[in-house]
């Protein structure tokens, strides 16, 4: 390749993002500084974060700037180094964004080892997605045998992992995914129970499924789905808040009444804990650990994935307007190259 194809941010996205908030730019391959190496991009992970990154409103990171290349996970082959510790020919993990070729230093890019899992686990179930799982769950659901857990998006690359390692922790698991052919899945993986939130009276079938409630619930969705797993909560139960992808293409608030004095009263009496995170947070204390024990999940198949890859950058942005609307089965991925 000669020149460097980018997904850059075109306009503010207003409601559910549209093709024409993106716009693919080409301009010249970086040429690496001291300390730096060039990347050429094999896989890019599509994420539902980068949602709020496009949005200008308050949040735990600087939103991008319009005519900003659209951030984005991405593993990819150094073909360029003056950083001693990169060599031309590495496979490395780093946060290349929505283009062919990143520059990036050994600070800031993992080593990607091929013989554990194929290259574009490292975006999912060996990466940011599967570490979302492991820290979020063990840190904040402390969850304990005999207990169970509930997960929002279960058949979502951060939902199966929850799930999978609840089970490896000896709970009871508790999958919400959207669809018959999700819900399959999710028994397939080993999910006590699975349900359709698309069905009628989720809040019966999960009185039904939970007769002696959830201790720990791992949020992903919001919305309708936390309507119905609130009163299910047992006394102490622990609430992960991943994410609240039901709510990131809201223009205005829902309607209807105001609950959280309902919410609160909630937290009060059963001594609720609610709290939310991201994952940066325990990747000093908890990372070491988790590529440890996934590693050794995944290798004796105890953890199972699945990943949704599209082929080519140019079809990232209708891609993940997809993902937002539930059109992807599995980690949402990208081929930029072989």
């Amino acid at each position: 390749m000669t020149v460097n194809r980018s997904i850059r941010l075109a306009r503010r996205p207003h409601g559910a993002p549209v093709p024409e908030d993106f716009e693919l730019a080409e301009s010249a391959i970086p040429t690496p500084g001291e300390g730096q190496a060039l990347v050429r991009t094999r896989y890019l992970s599509l994420d539902p974060y980068m949602r709020g990154r496009m949005s200008d409103a308050k949040s735990y990171a600087a939103p991008l700037e319009i005519g900003d290349v659209i951030i984005g996970g991405t593993v990819g082959e150094v073909v360029a180094s003056n950083d001693p510790k990169l060599a031309v020919g590495d496979v490395v993990q780093n946060y290349g964004g929505w283009q062919d070729y990143s520059l990036t230093t050994s600070k800031e890019a993992y080593p990607v080892d091929e013989s554990v899992a194929p290259a574009s686990a490292s975006l999912g179930i060996l990466g940011m997605t599967g570490f979302t799982a492991y820290s979020g769950l063990l840190a904040i659901g402390k969850p304990q045998a005999g207990e169970t857990v509930a997960v929002a998006a279960a058949s979502g690359p951060v939902g199966s992992a929850v799930g999978q390692i609840a089970k490896i922790k000896g709970c009871r698991t508790v999958g919400i995914a959207g669809g018959p052919e999700k819900v399959a899945y999710l028994k397939e993986i080993g999910f006590d129970v699975a349900l359709d939130h698309k069905e009628p009276d989720l809040r019966g079938r999960l009185k039904e499924a939970c007769p002696e409630g959830i201790d720990v619930y791992f949020e992903n969705v919001g919305g309708q789905v936390w309507d119905a797993v609130l009163p299910r909560l047992n006394t102490y139960a622990r609430v992960p808040v991943c994410g609240l992808i039901a709510n990131y293409n809201r223009t205005e608030a829902p309607s209807g009444p105001d609950r959280s004095a309902a919410l609160m009263a909630s937290v009060l009496t059963k001594s609720l804990t609610l709290r939310g995170f991201i994952q940066l947070e325990f990747v000093r204390e908890m990372y070491r650990d988790f590529l440890r024990d996934t590693g050794q999940w995944v290798a004796e198949g105890k953890i199972s994935y699945r990943e949704d890859i599209t082929e080519g950058l140019e079809n990232a942005p209708e891609t993940f307007i997809g993902m937002l609307e539930g059109r992807n089965f599995g980690k949402t991925i990208i081929k930029v190259a072989d």
